[in-house]
Parts: C-alpha cells; structure tokens; sequence
C-alpha cells in the first residue's frame, strides 16, 4: 500500500495553508524623494521652470527698481519689445518641436518686410495685396526650407545656414541697401503701420501687433493640442521612425511646419514695420539667435517631441524683463547680454536634466 496522501488530504492541507496567510500581497517601497518628484514635476510640466524664473525675476527688479518697474506702461513696454521675437519664437518653436532649427528665420522676416514695403509705396499695389504678396512670399522661403530637408534629407541646421546667407543676400540685392521711410508709408500704405498702432489700457500702452502676437500663440496652441496635424508635429519630432509607423507623413508633416512658420515669419515683418516706424533692410537680421534663445528658455526641448507653445512666451517675456529691468538698474549693455547668455545655458542645462525622467 502506498503511504502518499489522498488527493482530499492535500486539498485540506493546502486550505488550512491559505487561512493561517495574512492576505497580505508583497510590495514595494515606491515613495519617490524630494527631488524625484521635482524632476518628474518639471517633466510634466514644462513650462513651469520658466514661469519660475518669470515671478523670481519680476519680484527681484520690483524690490531693485520698485514702483518704476511694476508700472503698468513699462510692463506694457515689455509686450511690446517681446513682439517681434515672440511671433518669430512661434515659428521656431514649430521648427525644434520636429527636432530640428532654422537659422533663417530673421532674414526671411526682413525680406518680407522689403517685399512689402516696395510692392506698396514703388509698385503702387494696394496695401492688403503688398501685404498678401509679403505673406506669400514667407510662404515660399518656408516650402524652400521644407523641400531641402524632406525632400534632400539634409539636416535643417546646414540648410537654414545656407537660406540664411541667401535669403540674407537677396534682400540687399532687392531693396537696393534702401529703406524706405516712415512718411512714405503713412501716404502709401498705412495698413503697414496698423500693428504699430498703440492705444491706451489702465494706465499700459499697447500695440495692435502685440494682440496679434498674443493671437497667435492662442491659435497655434489650440493647432498643437487639438488639432490631428499638432499632434503629428509631436510624433514627428519626438520618434519620425514610430510615427511613420503609426501612419504619420512625417515629410508631409516637416513641410507643412516650414511653409507655416515661413508665413509666420513674414506676420513678424509686418510686425516690425510697425515697430520701427520704416522698412529697414538692416533691422532685425539677428533675431534669428533671440528666437532661439526665447524657445530654448521657454522649455521647448532642443531635442524634439516635447515642449509648449506658451512655454515660448515666457520665455521671450524673460528676456525681456531681464533686459528691461536691468537696463532700469542701470546695468551696461554688455552685462545684460552675458545674463541672457547664461539664462540660455542653465535653460539647455536644465533641459538635459529634464530628459532624464
């Protein structure tokens, strides 16, 4: 006879086994230090590091400066330097969202602004169409950008280097080295100087370029969040090779991004014409480095996929306060170019610890 249990013996066994268990299942200890919900707080939140350093830097230069600084027609001062970088920081931001750069967005901006103002006051054509032919032409200097990246596969840096130099050359080449003065305009075509137009608001002076430029980072947030294209321009710039997977045209999708941010950049032409009064061959060929520097603080990754249109608002409204109230503390020029210089590389310091996550 065999002396192996019953299988009804076992079956008991095994239940009194599992009664006398507490139930308890096995865990582990997953609470996360200080510093790890920091990091995976920023991660979440991209733009709350530059919000940060926004409020930091306001309540400094309001207890440096004081009233002068928190008055509303300097704070408003402030919008209105940051207009032109901001509308060209939307452009650029749509550019490094896809994981790549475009140096070219300044010179594309001042060759619109020559397009416009001498399709206006030397060809006499009427202000709304010298502004249409001017947006077209954006447009154009985007689709070119564009096609050399997707259609070339060459890297977008080399590329909007060489457009810069290009685009750069045709402009003098076009306007003659030529500007074409403020009373011109106004007999000419006034409509160039509509977002130059200020008004009055408690106390702040605004322009109507500045509303168009707030506009615009509304719209072009609502394209990113809730649009099927914005959410394209995330896959792209985040895995190209996942998202060709996932049924995305990524190469329809980057073209679709320069020929936008083309068009953008000639809305900050007229922006600027606004600003400066004229069309200026000169004015703004280096914006394309403020552009850049207002995403990269802004919290928009270097690296593609990941960042926030509004995050490049802050981040041009950091500049700007920084140079503002420096500037109001009496702080030479040259040390308010090296603390934006500094912003720019704790910005892409803290963008690489961001990343770890």
């Amino acid at each position: 006879m065999s002396t192996t249990p019953t299988a009804n013996t076992q079956v008991a066994d095994h239940e009194k086994v599992a009664d006398a268990a507490s139930g308890d299942f096995a865990s582990f200890d997953a609470r996360a230090s200080l510093g790890e919900k920091i990091h995976q707080f920023f991660h979440q939140y991209p733009v709350a590091a530059p919000t940060i350093v926004l409020l930091a830097a306001i309540a400094l230069f309001s207890v440096l400066i004081g009233e002068r600084f928190l008055h509303p027609f300097n704070l408003s001062l402030v919008v209105q330097q940051v207009t032109i970088i901001g509308i060209l920081g939307i452009a650029q931001t749509l550019i490094i969202l896809t994981a790549g750069i475009d140096l070219s967005v300044g010179a594309v901006m001042v060759l619109t602004s020559v397009i416009m103002g001498r399709m206006a006051i030397e060809v006499g054509l009427p202000p709304s169409l010298a502004l249409g032919v001017g947006l077209a032409a954006g447009a154009f200097t985007g689709w070119i950008n564009g096609m050399l990246v997707t259609r070339f596969r060459l890297p977008p840096f080399i590329v909007t280097l060489g457009t810069w130099n290009i685009f750069f050359a045709l402009n003098l080449w076009y306007s003659r080295s030529e500007t074409i003065r403020s009373q011109d305009i106004d007999a000419s075509a006034p409509l160039l100087h509509w977002t130059g137009t200020a008004f009055d608001f408690f106390g702040a002076r605004l322009t109507y370029g500045s509303l168009l430029m707030l506009g615009l980072f509304v719209l072009i947030w609502y394209a990113l969040k809730w649009t099927a294209w914005g959410k394209h321009v995330y896959a792209t710039g985040d895995d190209p090779a996942a998202a060709r997977l996932a049924g995305i045209r990524v190469e329809r999708v980057l073209l679709s991004v320069y020929v936008v941010a083309g068009v953008l950049c000639a809305v900050a032409a007229w922006a600027l014409i606004g600003r400066i009064g004229s069309v200026s061959p000169q004015a703004g060929m280096m914006a394309n480095l403020d552009s850049i520097t207002a995403v990269v603080i802004g919290g928009t990754s270097l690296f593609g996929g990941r960042g926030s249109i509004f995050g490049t608002l802050v981040g041009a409204l950091v500049v700007g306060i920084f140079r503002n109230g420096l500037a109001l503390y009496g702080v030479d020029v040259l040390w308010q170019e090296f603390t934006v210089g500094l912003l720019i590389i704790v910005a892409v310091g803290v963008d690489q610890w961001i990343r770890k996550a």
